[in-house]
């Protein structure tokens, strides 16, 4: 009985146990079957795109850049087919060897190489770096064949910036070119886009400008890879939102007559509309290949544009400062009317003005006699404006200057803009530390001294003088994405009527009258007549001995040392519409240089503008225009 107790004590031990083991077992089950049912049912879409992603890359694609075009919708700036190759480094074991390989290919310079070995160090090794571009058809096709045997290679084909004008909108599309180290760690981790392979950033003119407008936004690609990283197949494609247009205010049939016309010299010249301000043509000679600069200029053409002594890389329209000779003239005359001078009185000029013991020289040796207002204007007499500038004082010849667009910059859409300068005694004091002397007021009267000027300015000045006294600004930028962009109103200037007209009938005078230092460079077609003022600004002091012994010529010194020459005209005289400046560094004479490239190419502006020929009235034309 004893030993029954005891085997059925072992028996139901055995029993409990075995239902502990049971029930373990099956909450080992339980837990096993939840866990599989939270993952693969719960949890399903998660996992299953954890694991699509070690075969499906989602690669950054960068938009199409915006397109630049003028007035007319003429294309100035676009996108053209870029076969190249890109190299993911942690696809190959050995970078230089791959590299080895691929210029047996394409032709890979000591400097290629260089950028590619920093490109590598300064981006993720999983992001593709350009290491070859703007291949030929045939170069392409030889990096597909051998694709194999470059690993971490593949070939693909973007997109690149042209430029189908070149030189002739350097200085006004500008470039786009490779990010810079600095503009990647301005951006951080905020732009990848800045990191894919070729992409390109504004760095000079509009293309700077509206950089973030014309990069538009960027798309997305879906591709299916093999374990090696190769592609398999795209699954789908989000090509983002191209950059926007923008439409500047320029006739590109002008901008290229302008630049022929003048790209044998170091000059520059603006035409700008005197009601809008829109500026229609913006020269600046010579210049550089736009499409070099987004390619990558080679060392040797790059030292060549640096050691250029006509600087091709300055915009010379915009940050060329010059002094403006006597096409100041026209504002010291209006300042004089202000300052109660009358017009008709008369100034005698024997060839110099004396003050003290000082000779200030007139360019006409033996000298003009009587000049009143308007003759000093069309003859251009030194003296005349010497003995004005005397009565009338610096601040208010500098206050003129001021209100007609001198020493100030433009809220201008190309950067760069210098601001020149209008000297004060005040100016004068801060910066140099010395008082202002009587000798310089006269010289600041005929455009010379500290006074300095851009052709941009000069073009303004112009402008505002021809359309009535109204402060009109240039502007270059027409609309952007389809919003048209409507110029400023402009404000009157406080300036007396009877100056403004005394300076407009001088500036006829100069190209319309004989004996105007123009007269050869006039326009005689009827409702084409052109007002304008030459001016020849001096470079380098001419001492009392040069004097006394003969003044040297301008084609006898050196190129730098010869005068520049200046033109600002407006036309047509009697219905104006456009003002122009030309200035040709170190051209020699205004008259003899300057005025006849400005004849040409405002003929040009009215031959395509026939409202022009209507506007003009026969009844007010003046019997002496158009003779010889």
């Amino acid at each position: 009985m004893q030993f029954d107790n005891r085997d059925n004590s072992r028996y139901q031990t055995f029993t409990r146990r075995a239902a502990l083991l049971g029930g373990a077992q099956a909450l080992a089950f339980a837990t096993l079957a939840g866990r599989m049912y939270y993952l693969q049912v719960l949890k399903s879409d998660e996992y299953r795109m954890l694991a699509d992603e070690n075969r499906i890359n989602v690669r950054l694609l960068a938009p199409l850049r915006g397109k630049i075009v003028d007035r007319f919708g003429r294309v100035l700036a676009s996108n053209r087919q870029n076969y190249r190759a890109v190299m993911i480094p942690e696809q190959t074991d050995n970078i230089e060897e791959t590299l080895d390989r691929l210029s047996r290919i394409v032709e890979i310079t000591d400097y290629d190489r260089k950028k590619i070995m920093r490109d590598v160090k300064r981006s993720p090794r999983f992001l593709p770096i350009t290491v070859a571009e703007d291949l030929s058809w045939d170069q392409f096709a030889r990096v597909n064949v051998n694709e194999p045997d470059l690993p971490g290679v593949q070939p693909d084909v973007g997109e690149t910036r042209h430029y189908p004008y070149g030189e002739d909108l350097a200085h006004v599309v500008g470039y786009v070119s490779a990010v810079s180290e600095k503009e990647l760690k301005a951006a951080g981790k905020d732009e990848p886009i800045l990191r894919l392979p070729g992409f390109r950033t504004g760095k000079q003119g509009i293309e700077k400008t509206f950089d973030k407008e014309l990069r538009g936004v960027p798309g997305s690609s879906h591709v299916e890879v093999n374990a090696y990283g190769r592609v398999i197949r795209e699954l789908s494609k989000d090509p983002g939102q191209p950059g926007k247009e923008i439409v500047l205010t320029l006739d590109m049939d002008i901008q290229e007559f302008a630049w022929n016309r003048m790209k044998d010299e170091s000059a520059s010249a603006v035409v700008m509309d005197i009601h809008s301000g829109d500026v229609l043509s913006f020269v600046s000679t010579p210049a550089f290949d736009s499409n070099k600069f987004n390619m990558g200029y080679s060392t040797a053409d790059y030292k060549a544009l640096l050691d250029n002594i006509h600087l091709p890389l300055v915009n010379k329209a915009l940050a060329g400062l010059y002094p403006p000779g006597s096409t100041f003239k026209p504002i010291v005359a209006m300042a004089a009317v202000d300052a109660g001078i009358d017009p008709k009185e008369t100034v005698y000029c024997p060839g110099y003005y004396r003050l003290g013991d000082s000779l200030f020289h007139c360019w006409r040796h033996g000298g003009h006699g009587n000049m009143n207002m308007h003759d000093a204007i069309k003859h251009s007499c030194d003296v005349y404006f010497y003995e004005i500038a005397k009565r009338i004082g610096i601040e208010k010849i500098a206050e003129m200057a001021t209100r007609f667009g001198l020493g100030q910059t433009y809220d201008f859409d190309i950067p760069g803009a210098r601001e020149g300068l209008v000297p004060t005694p005040g100016w004068k004091r801060a910066i140099k530390g010395e008082s202002w002397h009587q000798g310089e007021t006269l010289i600041t009267g005929i455009g010379q001294g500290y006074l300095l000027t851009s052709p941009l300015q000069l073009a303004v000045m112009t402008a505002r003088l021809a359309n009535g006294g109204m402060a009109v600004v240039p502007r270059i930028t027409r609309a952007v994405g389809g919003e048209i962009i409507h110029p400023a109103e402009a404000a009157k200037i406080d300036v007396d009527p009877k100056g403004l007209g005394i300076a407009q009938g001088g500036m006829d005078g100069v190209m319309n009258e004989i004996g105007g230092t123009a007269w050869r460079s006039r326009i005689p077609e009827k409702g084409m007549h052109m007002a304008g003022k030459t001016g020849t600004a001096q470079v380098r002091r001419i001492s009392r001995a040069e004097r006394a012994s003969g003044v040297l010529k301008n084609e006898d010194l050196l190129w730098k040392q010869r005068d520049h020459a200046l033109f600002i005209c407006f036309a047509p005289v009697h219905a104006p519409k456009y003002a122009m400046a030309v200035v040709v560094e170190h051209g020699g004479s205004g008259s003899g240089v300057a005025a006849p490239i400005a004849h040409d190419i405002m003929y040009e502006v009215l031959k395509r503008d026939p409202t022009q020929r209507q506007a003009y009235m026969p009844s007010e034309a003046d019997p002496n225009r158009g003779r010889g």
